[in-house]
C-alpha cells in the first residue's frame, strides 16, 4: 500500500495517561523506526506531546476513542495537527492487541496508509457529536 503519511502517531488513551507511539518510515535500507512513551493526561502534558510530535514532524495522528478521556487530547492536539478519531469498538475487535502500548503501535501502523475509519466530530456550542 501506498504511504500516505510517513511520520505518523497511534495514541491509546486511559483514564490516567496515554500511550503513544510514534512511526517513521525509513528510506532505502533504513527500516521504520518506532518510539512508544507515556504521557500524562493533564492541560500542560498534553500541550507538552503536541509540541513533541511537531517536534518530530508527524502529519497524522490517529487516537483511539475511549470514553471521554480523549476529548482533552482531541482538542488540544486538532489545532495544529491532523488528528483522527478511531472508534474504540472498532479498534477491538482486532485479535491479539492485549495492551495499551500494542495498541497505540497498531493505530500507528494504520495511519501511514490512511485506512483507519475516522469517527468524524465537529463541534459545537453543546460539546462534540458523531456524525
Amino acid at each position: 500500500m501506498e504511504v500516505i503519511h510517513p511520520r505518523c502517531a497511534g495514541i491509546d488513551v486511559s483514564k490516567k495517561d496515554a500511550k503513544v507511539c510514534v512511526r517513521v518510515q525509513g528510506r532505502g535500507r533504513r527500516g521504520t523506526s518506532t518510539t512508544v512513551s507515556t504521557w500524562g493526561s493533564t492541560t500542560g502534558e498534553i500541550l507538552a506531546l503536541r509540541e513533541h510530535l511537531l517536534a518530530e514532524r508527524v502529519s497524522c495522528v490517529v487516537i483511539e476513542s475511549t470514553s471521554d478521556y480523549w476529548k482533552p487530547f482531541y482538542y488540544l492536539l486538532e489545532g495544529q495537527l491532523n488528528v483522527m478519531l478511531v472508534n474504540a469498538k472498532a479498534a477491538r475487535n482486532v485479535p491479539g492487541r492485549k495492551t495499551d502500548v500494542s495498541d497505540a503501535a497498531w493505530l500507528a501502523d494504520l495511519a501511514p496508509t490512511g485506512c483507519c475509519a475516522p469517527r468524524l466530530c465537529r463541534r459545537s456550542r453543546f460539546g462534540c457529536y458523531a456524525i
